[in-house]
């Protein structure tokens, strides 16, 4: 058994589909979730990461566990999956976890947690997602503009497809293949925000403006659902990118043997949440 937590959001959702058309035995967890969010023979719990305790029945006859950085204590979820008899555990961190571990402590202190559990363990350092472009879906179905500051500084953000991919290849590996492992997962090459919104308007076959807005208008809507330290790192990132962080890593490519997928692709399979 395979559990899959956030198996409702960008990554979660594909990864369970991937797993589940490999023939594997597949739980998915999410804080709301059903038997209707996921594909047939998929058992659904739902729990909250922000309480390890509430994961122990979705952990129930586990070999396999997906955790995303969530909550506010690592050490409960791990422990909770050491009890279960969990032997293999992949962590979907960040990217900045390894490149400014000041501005991303959440995510460094679970892959702390996660490297002294004594499990099996694999990390993947997720670039920025393509998928967090959905934030433009509305300007784009109602004004046809999309806005983000920094418009011409690019970075290689990764399909979420593709992390999802990297996934289902770590958790089904056999053996200890990826055991101890940090892998960093970009997409094929630096693009810009004014690049992006060009995709996308290449994929719906319409105009779509960009706004460039200043560090004052991102801060402040960030602000409304990123705590402060995040909201300053996010902003450095993307304003001030560091070489390493601007880097294609090859980590993508070496796990499934294919490249990345560009974000012109994400835009042209997902144009209909922007029409």
């Amino acid at each position: 058994m395979i559990v899959v937590t956030g198996a409702t959001g960008n990554v979660g959702r594909t990864l369970v589909r991937l797993l589940t058309d490999a023939g594997e035995r597949v739980t998915g967890v999410a804080r709301s979730i059903t038997e209707a969010d996921v594909p047939p023979g998929v058992r659904a719990v739902a729990a909250d990461l922000g309480d390890p305790e509430s994961l122990r029945p979705a952990l129930k006859g586990a070999g396999a566990l997906f955790l995303l950085v969530a909550g506010e204590d690592p050490q409960g979820l791990v422990g909770a999956a050491k009890a279960a008899g969990v032997r293999r555990l992949v962590l979907l961190s960040s990217q900045g976890a390894g490149t400014r571990p000041p501005a991303y402590a959440h995510a460094a202190g679970f892959e702390a947690a996660v490297r002294e559990s004594g499990l099996e363990w694999t990390v993947l350092r997720s670039g920025g997602l393509a998928s967090n472009a959905f934030a433009w879906a509305e300007p784009v179905r109602l004004h046809r503009t999309a806005a983000a500051p920094f418009g011409d500084v690019g970075l290689p953000f990764v399909d979420p497809d593709d992390v999802a991919a990297v996934g289902a290849a770590v958790l089904r590996a056999e053996g200890s293949a990826h055991a101890g492992a940090t892998y960093t997962l970009t997409g094929p090459a630096p693009t810009t925000p004014r690049e992006r919104a060009a995709a996308l308007a290449a994929a719906l076959g319409e105009p779509v403006g960009f706004v460039e807005q200043t560090r004052e208008q991102a801060e402040a809507q960030m602000s409304a659902f990123m705590p402060p330290p995040v909201v300053a790192g996010t902003l450095a990132l993307l304003g001030a990118p560091m070489p390493e962080e601007q880097q294609v890593s090859p980590d993508v490519e070496r796990i499934l043997g294919r490249a990345p997928r560009t974000f012109a692709e994400w835009a042209a399979r997902n144009a209909a949440a922007f029409r």
